[in-house]
């Protein structure tokens, strides 16, 4: 099996149920608990866009890249504009067709490998194995070098959570980055953590030194998430029926940083390869 797949991948087991479209992105249309969202959810087969799905990859870079260049050893190199302002965002993952590699009834691994191009000019391939239980979802997302020399890579998923009446969030964290206008980090502020009803908050940020679990509860379901990575981005747009909680590995554009590194970018040699998973533990209350 290794084909794109242009209509939905269904996984079940017990009353959950994950819906996969490979040919959008890589993306989670939907997931569900009975007959309840446990993300923003919709139906498969319906979906048109990305940006209206559940959650998908961000690969090789989470959130924004400044002004669609950057330098890297020694060389300059830009992006192609893949969304409105300026600059580049969330890789190139999202906005590629996937394919199909292994299914079963509880498990897929969707796989893309890219070419150099205008988006994103070293080559990787990456792969993501789904897999759920009664009571979870599990993505371990791998990405390899393909390039003849060291390159930065950033990775991390883009979950939606609907927001309902009693929606609450509670990470512990140790900072947060301050946004210019374009929503580029400017310093990094002190941020002990986040315990709020969601409805009362407006984060368009990326916090460092994120510990334990992110946890979200409302009147229908107590969610538990949980990654390798040790960053988040927060996103609370008030007035909107949903909110994103998204385990990255790199605060937002770390390639522009005194040090990439340390702020959490991945430099991998050819050939060799860098992981990362989260998993998101479902209970109804």
């Amino acid at each position: 099996m290794n084909e794109t797949a242009t209509t939905p991948i269904d996984l079940r087991a017990g009353d959950l149920h994950l819906a996969l479209r490979a040919d959008l992105g890589g993306c989670i249309a939907g997931l569900w608990l009975g007959d309840t969202p446990v993300l923003r959810s919709v139906d498969a087969s319906t979906l048109d866009s990305v940006r209206h799905a559940a959650s998908y990859p961000l690969v090789p870079y989470s959130n924004r890249l400044a002004y669609r260049r950057f330098d890297w050893l020694g060389k300059s190199y830009t992006t192609a504009a893949n969304f409105p302002g300026p600059h580049s965002i969330h890789g190139v993952g999202w906005q590629r067709p996937w394919a199909l590699t292994d299914y079963v009834h509880d498990e897929a691994v969707l796989a893309y490998t890219h070419r150099p191009g205008e988006d994103w000019p070293f080559a990787f391939h990456a792969e993501q194995r789904l897999q759920i239980t009664d009571s979870s979802l599990r993505i371990e997302m791998t990405v390899r070098n393909d390039a003849p020399h060291p390159a930065p890579v950033g990775l991390g998923w883009h979950p939606f959570f609907p927001k309902r009446e009693r929606s609450r969030l509670h990470v512990e964290i140790s900072d947060r980055w301050e946004r210019d206008p374009t929503l580029l980090p400017t310093r990094r502020v002190a941020q002990p953590g986040i315990d709020s009803d969601v409805s009362h908050l407006d984060f368009d940020h990326c916090f460092d030194g994120w510990r334990g679990a992110a946890r979200i509860r409302d009147e229908k379901l107590a969610l538990k998430l949980t990654s390798s990575l040790d960053r988040l981005v927060v996103y609370t747009p008030p007035g909107d029926p949903h909110f994103a909680v998204e385990p990255v590995s790199h605060v937002n554009n770390a390639i522009h940083m005194a040090e990439p590194a340390k702020h959490g970018l991945r430099i991998v040699a050819p050939g060799e390869t860098t992981s990362a998973w989260m998993v998101l533990d479902i209970a109804r209350v």
